[in-house]
């Protein structure tokens, strides 16, 4: 290899070291410290191993001022700490404590004294040797501790005074198994996700099928329609479920109670299970809908003409030829929708009420007890049973072999009865979409939603609406903290995953293959696990407190950024792979430096798909909750977790009018996104050179 090829190859190697370090320390690293954070268990030290630390600490003083010291302490034990002692040195001579440990301590104390007699001589001298050590194991380790601390190590003297260590084990996820509280909620949890799965897989087929079947009226508008709540926060839908169906609804109240008197609003409403598995079910439709969809519509349909002409019935077709055909998209459906309700903890928080999951169980530890180890546990938990039902389903389907070329979908007519129901199921999903916007939108100028419907601008102001109310948020102002935070992401996401996609198709190699491989693992990753990652990960970066990035905006841009990157990454790959690379070879032929060829020729052929990336970490950036929920520091206020805690503490108004101008946002950057590509400059508006791969 020639000097100057070398020498050119410089840049490429140190851009693939770069992207290297950045995935691995932004998305590898946070993993694996939750799953290593899950297994570390601190609890107290054994008292025999107690008793040998204390010993070990004892020796550090001088030999006469020693035994001084014990003798001291140990005459002025109090009788229960006697009996302490005298329960822990039986402990340590394997001899069993015989007395009800929880009885009162004067029973106990005789009892003690009992036990302690009974022994053989020999094993009653042993153990009162022991007295004076055991009582200072369990009484004087602190001042102990203190008197040698310049003789310990941090870890040794931290452990002498806590009487606690930490040790690997399988404690916090036996936790989930052995605690009731913890039982019912992991039952509750894969109730509801089983349940919401088979409705919105249902429901997501029909319209794809629909769709792309000519089964739907106005089809290209009825896939827009159902794509909106893609581009709103999670909880939207249980806020509108709330102010609709919920105690004071404007249906169950309003309409049913105090105009019909059918029912009691208190009693009768949208709260607990069934609440909850309508706000899945309508958030996570849209989801399921872009696979099946994406599957649906590039399913050839001559196979089904092919059997229609063979003699086959629709519902023959549809059971032998399209169903089959269908499966591996059904399967990732089934997967994702499985996942995001096991993960999903801010509608069961809204509106789920009494009704305890195993995330709502993770989202309490964590913020009242910031226990790392047992939320990372959970959160493991929470995946294990999506990835399981996959690494089944996949098993039971291995062996078949399914292979469509990319055509246009079947033209055979779909049967009148079931295009109109087909139209009516859609278009009737698309309408309660636009209901629960209309409600978002009009409960965000109503003063107190069901007891004062007067208008008032005032929750998109720092003025209060509602007098006297105490809340921490004011007006719509975390929107643009969280466009900020998003907009800063987003641009740095589409350009690092535009040099990665580069490279990974024009400088082949494991390395540059292991690197795109790893800005994938977010997507199959829900964002409450990628979230935690983050605490452990940055809190104390090797060990450096200083260096922690827990609570700022750095750490909310960097999750942002490298957890929704990945559509970045694919999108230029695929891009890239349509894109002929004698161009950027004819470049480097006229002497065009690596940075020259990639920003003059590789970045404006490849827009498009930075464009599609960056715009997807802004939408999620603005919209995303579960991974930033726990980061946000207390001087920080992202819309999203904002519109949760005003939803959940029924302070509607705001979260309504946060949620509509997060709605408003995003519509108009991707109308402004649209316009530039229409009406941009020369280079944004020129075709893109390349041919069909």
């Amino acid at each position: 290899m020639t000097r100057a090829r070398l020498l050119g190859r410089i840049p490429a190697l140190s851009a693939l070291l770069i992207a290297g370090l950045l995935v691995t320390v932004f998305i590898a690293v946070p993993i694996g410290a939750m799953l290593i954070r899950s297994a570390v268990v601190a609890g107290p030290v054994p008292v025999a191993e107690l008793k040998a630390m204390t010993e070990d600490a004892l020796a550090f003083l001088p030999e006469e001022k020693r035994a001084e010291r014990i003798a001291a302490w140990y005459a002025r034990a109090k009788p229960r700490e006697r009996m302490e002692a005298i329960a822990a040195s039986l402990t340590i001579h394997d001899h069993p404590v015989g007395w009800d440990r929880k009885a009162a301590f004067d029973r106990q104390i005789e009892a003690a004294e009992a036990a302690l007699a009974a022994l053989e001589p020999a094993a009653r001298s042993a153990v009162e040797a022991d007295l004076p050590i055991a009582y200072v194991t369990l009484f004087k380790r602190v001042p102990l501790a203190f008197m040698v601390k310049d003789a310990l190590d941090e870890a040794g003297f931290d452990a002498l005074r806590s009487g606690e260590a930490t040790r690997w084990g399988w404690d916090h996820y036996l936790r989930v198994v052995t605690e009731q509280r913890m039982r019912n909620a992991a039952l509750n949890s894969l109730i509801l996700a089983t349940v919401t799965t088979a409705l919105t897989l249902s429901l997501a087929f029909a319209i794809a099928y629909g769709i792309n079947r000519g089964g739907v009226w106005r089809a290209e508008a009825a896939r827009i329609g159902v794509l909106v709540p893609l581009v709103s926060p999670p909880v939207v839908v249980a806020t509108a479920a709330i102010l609709l169906l919920g105690r004071n609804g404007i249906v169950t109240k309003g309409v049913l109670d105090d105009g019909l008197g059918l029912i009691d609003a208190g009693v009768s409403n949208l709260y607990g299970f069934s609440g909850v598995l309508v706000a899945q079910v309508l958030s996570f439709l849209p989801a399921a809908f872009i696979v099946l969809d994406n599957v649906l519509s590039k399913s050839d349909g001559r196979l089904e003409e092919a059997a229609a002409a063979h003699g086959a019935s629709a519902w023959q077709i549809f059971t032998r030829v399209t169903l089959p055909m269908a499966q591996p998209g059904l399967l990732r459906a089934a997967t994702l929708i499985f996942l995001f309700a096991m993960t999903d903890f801010g509608n069961p928080q809204v509106i789920g009420k009494d009704m305890p999951v195993l995330a709502g169980v993770l989202y309490d530890e964590m913020v009242g007890f910031h226990n790392t180890s047992l939320s990372s546990a959970i959160a493991v938990w929470l995946i294990v049973p999506a990835l399981s039902i996959a690494l089944l389903l996949g098993r039971i389907g291995r062996r078949k072999r399914f292979d469509s070329a990319d055509q246009a979908p079947s033209a055979l007519p779909v049967p009148r009865g079931l295009r109109r129901g087909l139209t009516a199921l859609t278009w009737g999903v698309i309408g309660i979409t636009v209901v629960i916007y209309g409600t978002i939108l009009a409960g965000s100028f109503v003063k107190v939603w069901g007891q004062d419907w007067a208008f008032t601008p005032h929750h998109y102001t720092s003025v209060d609406a509602v007098p006297g109310f105490v809340s921490s948020v004011v007006g719509i102002t975390p929107v643009w903290t969280s466009l900020m935070v998003a907009g800063i992401a987003a641009p740095l996401g589409a350009l690092i995953a535009v040099v990665i996609a580069w490279l990974a198709e024009r400088r082949r190699g494991v390395a540059a293959e292991s690197v795109a491989l790893v800005t994938l693992v977010p997507a199959i990753l829900p964002g409450v696990v990628f979230g935690i990652g983050y605490i452990v990960a940055f809190n104390a970066p090797f060990g450096i407190a200083a260096l922690s990035l827990n609570g700022t905006h750095t750490i909310l841009v960097l999750n942002i950024l490298f957890g929704n990157m990945f559509v970045g990454v694919l999108a230029a790959r695929a891009m890239l792979r349509r894109l002929d690379p004698s161009v950027e070879e004819a470049a480097e032929s006229l002497g065009a430096g690596l940075v020259t060829r990639f920003t003059r020729i590789t970045l404006p052929m490849m827009r498009r798909a930075a464009i599609l990336g960056g715009l997807y970490v802004l939408i999620d950036g603005m919209c995303t909750f579960s991974a930033v929920v726990f980061l946000q520091g207390p001087d920080i206020d992202l819309a999203s977790v904002e519109i949760f805690h005003a939803a959940n503490v029924s302070y509607y108004g705001v979260a309504c009018a946060m949620s509509v101008t997060i709605l408003l946002v995003v519509l108009t950057v991707m109308a402004a996104q649209a316009l530039i590509e229409r009406l941009g400059p020369r280079w944004a508006r020129a075709p893109a050179l390349g041919r069909q791969a």
